[in-house]
């Protein structure tokens, strides 16, 4: 991992894919592509009112049940406010504020979350730089029992001292009578920042539903140094998806499941086998209803940028095969929510005429495929941060855009989901 600040990696990576720089051709989908849905399109997508101001990025959001709340970032590296507001049946609640500081990370890639717990407590995570090298940081936590009101002194799960990179945050409801938060991060306490060596893990801790940090545990020693985390609550418990490093690295995804005692074995959700001498800052998303699964993610095996939806029956135990939802040219960040049917809606961004766009399609397990969504991006290659969830009536997309000054600003869409 190069000591090199993420947003500049991202961007060296995008120009790459833009120009099939580094030897990375996107193919167009094969003959072998899934079976598409000659029907319209499942759904329209169209604007609402963000709750974000301008100058605001890296949008987040998180669900507990049907209720869905979405977090964002305003000001710049100087000086920045993670602030949140909730969905409610036609609008947003009031903004709030978590935490200001000059010491926020700000990139488009680990972002900042706010999630509710089952007793009402609302959790927030974020980064704080962490010593001179653009990579260090810590997480950090508060907690809001007065419905983000106010807010804890800030804590981090970690407790190691070491200025290396702790971050790509997921949080949940820790499963279990009187549990509290759960939360999983990567953590670089083994590496060392100045000549890229060592091993980045996957560590987790729970907390009780006071607060009190219960353990924290590894759960996979190497994975992939900067690819975001995912996490989903099954009715077995907590499924969490991430991408693995392997000793002949290769980056493929994987999935381990809490059930309140224990980490699971990590499981492989498909071998795409896809060997890489450094991150793709590409992490995978995870859905999740009762027992039913849908794991989504970029891979460029082959040199072929290409997004998967695979799905399981059994909480995250096996994987059935993949289906491809990209038209062609992906560049991952994905997104998936599943259906109360079994199916899922995919989202990532592809390249459509030279240009990034955010886009979304209806994917069955059997790899039925609906026709393309477009979100956001058309002619306009700045679409950063796509996020997707859901709720009982609603998909809801998230995504920055930057206007004809140069200030950002998180935009929001909605497509009604069918009444059942």
């Amino acid at each position: 991992m190069e000591p090199m600040n993420i947003r500049n990696r991202m961007l060296h990576i995008l120009v790459a894919l833009l120009s099939g720089a580094a030897g990375l051709a996107l193919a167009m989908v094969p003959s072998s592509a899934p079976a598409q849905n000659a029907n319209t399109a499942p759904f329209t997508v169209t604007p609402i009112t963000s709750p974000a101001g301008p100058n605001s990025s890296e949008p987040q959001f998180t669900m507990q049940g049907n209720r869905v709340i979405l977090s964002w970032i305003e000001g710049d590296e100087d000086h920045s406010t993670l602030r949140f507001a909730e969905r409610t049946a036609t609008a947003w609640t009031p903004t709030q504020n978590v935490h200001s500081s000059n010491q926020i990370n700000v990139n488009a890639v680990d972002l900042p979350s706010v999630q509710l717990l089952a007793n009402g407590t609302l959790a927030a995570q974020w980064t704080d730089k962490n010593g001179p090298n653009p990579e260090a940081s810590n997480v950090r936590i508060s907690f809001s029992s007065d419905k983000g009101r106010t807010w804890s002194a800030p804590v981090s799960p970690h407790h190691d001292g070491t200025q290396t990179e702790h971050g790509f945050v997921s949080l949940f409801q820790a499963p279990g009578a009187g549990a509290g938060l759960g939360i999983v991060w990567l953590d670089g306490r083994n590496t060392n920042p100045n000549d890229a060596t060592g091993d980045m893990a996957l560590r987790a801790s729970t907390y009780d539903a006071a607060g009190k940090q219960l353990r924290e545990t590894v759960v996979d020693p190497r994975v992939c140094e900067c690819c975001s985390t995912a996490t989903a609550t099954t009715s077995d418990g907590v499924i969490v998806a991430y991408r693995d490093r392997s000793p002949r690295e290769i980056r493929d995804i994987y999935v381990t499941s809490f059930s309140g005692a224990a980490w699971s074995t990590p499981v492989l959700v498909h071998a795409d086998n896809w060997e890489l001498q450094g991150c793709p800052i590409n992490g995978p998303a995870v859905s999740a209803r009762g027992r039913e699964v849908a794991v989504a993610w970029f891979t460029a095996k082959d040199d072929q940028g290409q997004a998967f939806v695979a799905f399981s029956h059994d909480a995250g135990r096996t994987f059935g095969q993949p289906v491809r939802v990209d038209g062609g040219r992906s560049l991952g960040h994905v997104g998936v929510y599943l259906l109360p049917d079994g199916s899922a809606v995919v989202s990532g961004v592809e390249i459509v005429d030279s240009a990034a766009q955010f886009r979304a399609r209806k994917v069955t397990a059997a790899g039925v495929r609906s026709n393309v969504v477009n979100v956001a991006g058309e002619g306009d290659p700045d679409t950063r941060s796509p996020r997707l969830a859901g709720n009982a009536t609603e998909l809801l997309f998230a995504w920055t855009e930057s206007d004809e000054n140069d200030v950002q600003h998180v935009n929001v869409g909605r497509a009604a989901l069918a009444a059942k």
